[in-house]
């Protein structure tokens, strides 16, 4: 059904071949982040991967992939029901061509397959990329890479699988950030592995990943979309409205307001922009009324004309 379901899109349209190449290139760069930076070096990443070592210890009749396929299959099914079947059809996709990319990637950098069974660093690439001393760039390069990778499948609606399934589900529902629900998941899998014997440097340098990776995963997704709410309180409103509705673009909407203390009624402009257009309204402002109150906060999601269609 998956594979009927790929070739039901539109596949002579260059968005289908743009949207299929950016999430081959998005698992390229995921394999890669995990054969030469995470799998070397005994760290414990989250994930699917990551509890199924967690219960391959447990149970060690039981292989990690299996625990893959059986945590995979169930969520699959989910997503194909709440995201439809373009969903499940690019998902199932990606969610095959990682695990292949990685055996055919780590078969190219070891040597021999001794190395390879033992994942020895020493021997990755002859022994050029070995960072076993430098952990902390390990951690930091894998996590922005998966992150990297991850983001850019997610953006073409799809995902490797696994625990990104359950954090865009949330998110669908629930206005908590793709990043954050992973590193959530990832927390308590990571934390899991501290009761079958692993070391604790390696549940640490797992959250120091973790932290990289969905710091990288909303900024992919998130990129030039991410907006800012910014109220300011001045007695030059008018003048201020006036200026970003003609120079930035932007609409914006007076509250009426009442200080607390000296219970003096005026207007408060609200406006949402852009990130990278904060800068600007806050020059703005300054050079009307330099004592004016502004507070500027992140907003998770801006949807309606100007910005991002509505979710349904």
């Amino acid at each position: 059904m998956k594979a009927a379901t790929l070739i039901n899109e539109t596949v002579g349209k260059w968005s289908w071949w743009k949207e299929m190449l950016t999430i081959v290139a998005g698992c390229v760069i995921v394999s890669i982040g995990f054969v030469f930076f995470i799998n070397p070096y005994n760290i414990v990443p989250g994930g699917v991967y990551g509890l199924g070592i967690v219960m391959h210890n447990i149970f060690p009749s039981v292989q990690v992939g299996t625990f893959g396929y059986m945590f995979d299959i169930p969520l699959l099914i989910t997503a194909i029901f709440i995201f439809g079947r373009q969903f499940g059809g690019r998902t199932f996709f990606a969610a095959c061509m990682t695990p292949g990319l990685m055996n055919i990637i780590s078969s190219v950098a070891y040597p021999s397959r001794e190395a390879l069974r033992e994942l020895d660093p020493s021997q990755l690439l002859g022994g050029v990329l070995d960072l076993s001393d430098h952990l902390m760039l390990t951690c930091v390069l894998g996590g922005a890479m998966i992150g990297l990778g991850l983001g850019l499948v997610v953006r073409s609606n799809a995902t490797t699988g696994g625990t990104d399934i359950v954090a865009m589900i949330i998110n669908r529902y629930r206005s908590i950030s793709y990043g954050r629900i992973i590193f959530a998941l990832d927390f308590m899998i990571i934390a899991s592995s501290l009761l079958v014997g692993f070391s604790i440097d390696a549940a640490i340098y797992g959250y120091i990943m973790t932290l990289v990776f969905g710091y990288t995963v909303d900024m992919i997704l998130a990129g030039n979309k991410q907006s800012n709410q910014i109220f300011i309180i001045t007695p030059h409103y008018e003048e201020i409205t006036l200026r970003l509705n003609r120079d930035l673009g932007r609409g914006v909407t007076l509250i009426e307001s009442e200080g607390g203390y000296t219970h003096h009624r005026s207007k408060m402009v609200m406006v949402i922009c852009a990130r990278r257009e904060t800068l600007t309204v806050m020059n703005f402002v300054r050079q009307i009324d330099p004592d004016a109150f502004m507070t500027v906060g992140s907003v998770m999601g801006v949807y309606g004309r100007g910005f991002q269609p509505i979710k349904l």
